[in-house]
């Protein structure tokens, strides 16, 4: 186990573009650690960093053990553009759905939504590629650039996306993602990593030119172009507003089955 001086300055990242305007122009005193959703859950839990975003289901899969930090997450208001259902024909007709294994809030949202409409195609979990997905299934969930880019190449097999999905049928916006800690993790240092991020955030919000920088960072490291990026982030927002609260404490009670409620670090 590493010691508090080691994972103390450390700060976990998806790494995916929807977190750039929290981690664009961090203090070089944070050491970021990027990895896929699901496996920042593990590094959370072995103390690999201070908070990190993880899957909003994980958290419900770990809710003794983490709190939530709060102010900021991955959230979407409708279309979030980035958690998509790809196939050659409507979702209603899929005898089968590849299921992705970089992110279990998305696998959760997704089975909720098919219970919904009282629909049961076989699922799988495989490696997300879309190609290899849907050679095995009729249909295939992606989530992130993967989703982002798969949507720019093969547009017309887009057929739901799960942020709009969800707001149909809750008129809630979604929570994919949360920042979490360990419940023994101090406070104080839980604070100030927050602190941190949140001021590159308000920054992004607030100033046109770091609006500007972090989209060109986000250019340089995907094959998206300026326009899409910048409605890009416009459809999936790093601010956990007490909307976005009200949608995760629905999610994680009616599709994670979480009943003793979320719990916050303050």
């Amino acid at each position: 186990m590493a010691t508090k001086e080691q994972w103390k300055n450390v700060i976990g990242r998806v790494a995916f573009l929807n977190c750039d305007p929290l981690f664009h122009g961090l203090d070089e005193q944070w050491d970021v650690l990027p990895a896929p959703p699901s496996w920042l859950t593990g590094h959370l839990l072995r103390r690999d960093c201070v908070l990190a975003p993880i899957p909003a289901a994980d958290y419900a899969r770990n809710a003794d053990e983490l709190v939530l930090v709060p102010e900021i997450g991955i959230c979407s208001k409708g279309e979030v553009g980035s958690v998509l259902v790809f196939g050659d024909r409507p979702v209603k007709e899929m005898k089968s759905i590849a299921l992705p294994t970089d992110s279990m809030t998305s696998v959760a949202l997704l089975r909720f939504i098919l219970a919904q409409e009282n629909l049961t195609p076989a699922t799988e979990l495989m490696g997300p590629d879309l190609d290899t997905m849907l050679e095995k299934c009729d249909g295939a969930l992606l989530i992130g650039d993967r989703a982002l880019e798969g949507a720019k190449e093969h547009p017309h097999l887009v057929q739901m996306d799960l942020g709009e999905a969800w707001l149909q049928r809750t008129n809630k916006p979604m929570v994919f993602g949360v920042f979490a800690a360990r419940k023994d993790t101090p406070i104080e240092d839980v604070k100030a990593a927050q602190q941190a991020l949140l001021q590159r955030l308000e920054l992004f919000e607030n100033d046109p030119d770091e609006r500007q920088s972090v989209i060109e960072w986000s250019m340089s490291r995907s094959d998206l172009e300026y326009d899409r990026l910048n409605r890009y982030f416009g459809e999936v927002f790093n601010r956990l507003d007490g909307e976005h609260k009200q949608g995760l404490e629905q999610f994680l009670v009616d599709a994670c089955k979480l009943h003793a409620g979320s719990t916050f670090a303050w």
